[in-house]
């Protein structure tokens, strides 16, 4: 019989429109707390907080939701931030010793962080060397216009913000040796400059200290030293000024004061009689109604503090050290800045430590913690599983909540103190509600009592959670505290097979005897997988009371509700002999495993020279996809020869996946309960369920009957297994149609199976279980499958159209969305980076076309592939509209106000008032504002002519 072969050209605008509706992919927001936190600023007028890592990345925190994220170009850490107060401005230093400047600006009636410029400080040439030019510090005057740069190699620059233009006002040491006692010179440099402080009644002149000991008081103005203090006995590290009053009568007795304070200090956490850590920095804060604060971190002995991360706050009599478990990346305290008040009166203390943020409520008696809204430590125990819960019910979500409240109350985040910005939408933040732990010791390092999967019945409130030593803990949702034994009951998955011997470690001892626990989720059944390896894979039926396991050596089914074990299968393979040994022993079969990697690519090499292939070295995904797109075609696309797995490779029996689904397995006409397992040798078994009704729990037991059992012809391992209806719809989820929360499945078409293989999808109908359609994902992509997941996506040109898809995520970091039940390819994204295997293996999809995955241990990275659901950070700063060219922000705001991004809109009518010129017209800005460098230009030579700093205020 011939077959006419006809390929469809070009694609369906129709189906592109629809497409560009359903899908877009966007990261969207960072969940938890930064990795690696290197640098912290504070503006105390816009109340926004910045922290700096040491990957290159800025993220600024105000008020619950408002968040922003910037990114250097180079992935170079972050060693300094200072906001210029008030402009929404912000300067970053990198340990490359590039300076840049930032800007909020806002688009869309959004605030976004944009960088503006950059700056690397050359050095003299012949006499400089690249680390004698290195930044050391920076001051920021407060008038915003000039910025300080103390080196390495003891001199001090300046640069003209913010344009970031060097000036030829560089201070060198041979200029303040000059200045400098005989005796105290001894032929050594005077070190790097550690610290550079604002005289705070004559901006004139700065106060810069080097780290031999030596302060220096210097006027910018007449360049010649005012005072200096010589320091002999100790290494300068902080400075600051304790108080103005004193200076505007008394210069050199506060020069002094200032430096006795700090050295005494020194002295007594340095040099007392007992060594101690250095002091790294030193706040000095006056208050209304008592002594004034002092808070400094380090000074404590060494012998007793060496390796303890310490704050000390020091008020009158009032004495507290802050034993913190991370190392003091910075710190600030939230207080009056007003030039008119006297006093400081710090309201609060914020603490970035390596591993979390801490603030202190200084107003209250005995400065307790306040909770943060964000920045929450995911990490304080290694994650090693997520799980993502869409649509939560209100009745779980307040049952959770209340039981989250008797632990840890529940915060008014209102009097948070970090509260710059307005948040626009729900709040996106990550935000703690319930802990749910054991006895656990934290300096445990026994690897038995990691948690491997869970899973979920958000309509029943039933909790399932694995652990590593092949436990099962079944867990119920009590709002009542309870007393109570917990069930325990044994699985053998080997189901005695002989030859094998368990090599790898021993079963956590169960407690005995009652238990008593609090609110929340309560265990109430443990089972225990034997041999006791890791669980690979769980799932949860709460409607019909079962449970389904798998580790390497098999999967069990159990009923919760008799506390029965109903199904046990072994999937070893008479050679896996490894599955026997533990995780722990796995490095022994590494020449095993690189002498089969070999013999495979031997084997390979001889059969391409017996069957020629042709392969496509220009192969890309979009040709790729678009080839597989053409379903009337039937020409088969040129594909990579993928070379079938030994059926004794090692670990072949771990279970990879497990489905419960309602479906039409032994024949067309009768639909009923099933399980399904899907295998690392790339075999499906699916099981025919017997449960009874709900009334006869108790009366019947739960049968299980082998069905099916597939055989993928090249034993890929199976990653997914979902069962969709006649219409191509995934199953509704337990409870959701008896409880009508949810349309029912057709049960009238044919079902079918989707299996997803790490090479390929494949659809099966059923209950014959023939081929319907494929898609070979590794010969065509050269990837492999990680993580698979059943979308829904809605368009955002009507709410009532939607489609399900299959999102996949590949080896190489990139998403694929197919269509289902066809497999048509539809669109490609690159998402994660091929080398991040963590960040690979922690994805997690959820039903609305999101997802998440982790970009460090702390921090989830969460990505959207849904034109529509979107959950991003909308918020807005607001700032002066007064800037200093040139900026990001002036640009917007012209835009906006002659409503043209052109500018040159016949209709604009604009009123625009230079506060250097005097007033002007819309088209008299239109005359000389033609592009964007044009306007910077001239605004600037305006400003410049006037003699006053260029800036532009739109009404």
């Amino acid at each position: 019989m011939m077959k006419f072969r006809f390929r469809r050209q070009g694609n369906d605008p129709h189906r592109e429109k629809i497409k560009q509706d359903l899908f877009a992919f966007s990261k969207t927001v960072e969940h938890g707390f930064p990795n690696q936190p290197s640098a912290l600023a504070y503006d105390p007028k816009l109340q926004l907080m910045a922290i700096g890592t040491k990957s290159g990345a800025i993220k600024i925190y105000g008020a619950p939701g408002v968040e922003m994220t910037g990114l250097h170009k180079d992935t170079a850490a972050v060693t300094q931030i200072h906001f210029l107060y008030g402009q929404g401005r912000m300067l970053s230093l990198l340990d490359d010793n590039t300076i840049h400047l930032w800007e909020i600006v806002q688009r869309e009636n959004r605030s976004h962080l944009v960088e503006l410029h950059s700056f690397n400080l050359p050095g003299r040439p012949g006499i400089e060397s690249t680390s004698a030019t290195r930044v050391t510090v920076m001051l920021l005057k407060l008038s915003c216009d000039l910025l300080a740069l103390g080196t390495e190699g003891g001199g001090v620059h300046f640069l003209e913000l913010p344009t970031l233009t060097l000036l030829n006002k560089s201070l060198f040491q041979d200029e303040i040796m000059q200045s400098v006692p005989e005796e105290y010179k001894c032929g050594k440099s005077l070190g790097p400059v550690e610290s550079l402080q604002e005289h705070p009644q004559d901006s004139d002149k700065i106060l810069i200290g080097y780290s031999r000991g030596l302060v220096v008081l210097w006027d910018l103005n007449s360049r010649h030293v005012v005072n200096l203090f010589l320091g002999k006995q100790v290494g300068l590290m902080s400075l600051k000024w304790l108080s103005t009053l004193f200076w505007a009568h008394f210069w050199w007795f506060l020069l002094n004061s200032v430096c006795r304070s700090v050295f005494l200090i020194f002295v007594l956490f340095i040099s007392g009689p007992f060594p101690c850590k250095a002091v790294n920095k030193i706040l000095w804060r006056t208050t209304e109604l008592g002594a004034p604060l002092v808070l400094f971190s380090g000074g404590m002995p060494r012998a007793s503090y060496g390796d303890r991360h310490c704050l000390t706050i020091l008020q009158d009599s009032s004495h507290v050290t802050l034993d913190f478990t991370s190392r003091v990346i910075d710190f600030f305290t939230i207080h009056c800045t007003d030039k008119e008040k006297e006093f400081d009166d710090p309201s609060a203390l914020v603490v970035l430590l390596e591993e979390e943020l801490v603030v202190i409520d200084l107003q209250m008696a005995g400065w307790p913690t306040v909770p943060a809204p964000y920045l929450a430590p995911l990490h304080s125990s290694a994650i090693t599983c997520s799980c993502h819960i869409s649509n939560v019910p209100p009745k779980l979500w307040e049952r959770v909540i209340s039981a989250g409240q008797q632990q840890c109350p529940l915060q008014n985040y209102e009097n948070w103190p970090i509260c710059g910005g307005k948040n626009l939408k729900n709040n996106p933040c990550l935000l703690f509600i319930y802990f749910q732990v054991g006895c656990f010791d934290p300096y445990s390092d026994d690897p038995r009592l990691g948690i491997q999967k869970i899973s979920v019945c958000k309509y029943s409130g039933k909790l399932v959670v694995a652990g590593t030593a092949g436990q099962v803990i079944v867990m119920v949702l009590s709002d009542e505290k309870s007393d109570h034994m917990i069930d325990v009951a044994t699985v053998d998955l080997l189901q005695d097979r002989e030859g094998f011997t368990w090599k790898g470690h021993d079963r956590l001892p169960p407690k005995s005897g009652s238990v008593v626990f609090a609110p929340g989720f309560q265990p109430v059944v443990l089972v225990q997988c034997m041999p006791p390896a890791a669980v690979t894979a769980v799932t949860l039926h709460a409607e019909w009371n079962l449970i389904a396991f798998g580790t390497s050596h098999g999967f069990g089914l159990f009923d919760y509700h008799r506390r029965n074990p109903v199904l046990a299968r072994c999937t070893l393979h008479p050679n896996d002999s490894l599955a026997m040994e533990g995780p722990l022993s796995r490095v022994k079969s590494l020449k095993k495993s690189l002498r089969q990697s070999f013999r495979r690519i031997r084997k390979s090499r001889v059969s391409g020279k017996k069957r020629a292939v042709v392969y496509s070295p220009t192969s890309k995904v979009q040709e790729a996809n678009a080839q597989l797109a053409e379903h009337d075609a039937e020409v088969t696309p040129v594909q990579r020869r993928i070379e079938p797995r030994s059926a004794d490779d090692s670990l072949s029996g771990v279970v990879r996946c497990l489905c419960f689904a309602d479906t039409f397995l032994r024949d067309g006409t009768h639909h009923g309960p099933t399980m399904w397992a899907g295998t690392n040798s790339g075999s499906v078994y699916a099981y025919a369920l017997d449960v009874p009704s709900q009334e006869k729990f108790s009366e019947q037991s739960v049968e299980a009957l082998l069905g099916k059992e597939i055989q993928l012809m090249h034993r890929a391992p199976v990653v997914s297994i979902a069962v969709l209806d006649g219409r191509g719809n995934p199953l509704p989820e337990p409870y959701e149609v008896s409880r009508d929360l949810a349309k029912a499945p057709d049960m009238q078409g044919s079902h079918s199976v989707l299996i997803t293989s790490e090479e390929q999808f494949k659809v099966f109908m059923l209950p014959k279980v023939s081929a319907k359609t494929k898609f070979k994902l590794t010969a065509h992509e050269g990837c492999r499958v990680r993580k698979v997941a059943l979308s829904n996506f809605t368009s955002v040109s009507s709410e009532e159209y939607s489609e399900n898809a299959l999102v996949c995520l590949t080896n190489l970091g990139d998403i694929h969305v197919f269509s289902v039940p066809a497999l048509r390819p539809q669109v490609r994204y690159d998402c994660i980076r091929k080398e991040d295997i963590s960040g690979i293996a922690s994805c997690v999809f959820t039903k609305t076309g999101q997802g998440f995955y982790l970009i460090s241990p702390s921090e989830y990275e969460r990505f959207s592939l849904s034109a529509r659901v979107i959950t991003e950070p909308l918020c807005r700063v607001d700032v002066d509209l007064t800037v200093f060219l040139p900026g990001v922000q002036l640009l917007y705001e012209m835009r906006s106000a002659l409503s043209s991004p052109v500018l040159d809109s016949p209709n604009s009518s604009a009123d625009i008032t230079l506060d250097t010129t005097g007033e002007l017209t819309v088209e008299d800005v239109k005359d000389f504002l033609m592009t964007v460098d044009e306007a910077e230009n001239n605004f600037r030579n305006i400003a410049e002519e006037d003699g006053r700093p260029p800036g532009i205020l739109i009404n």
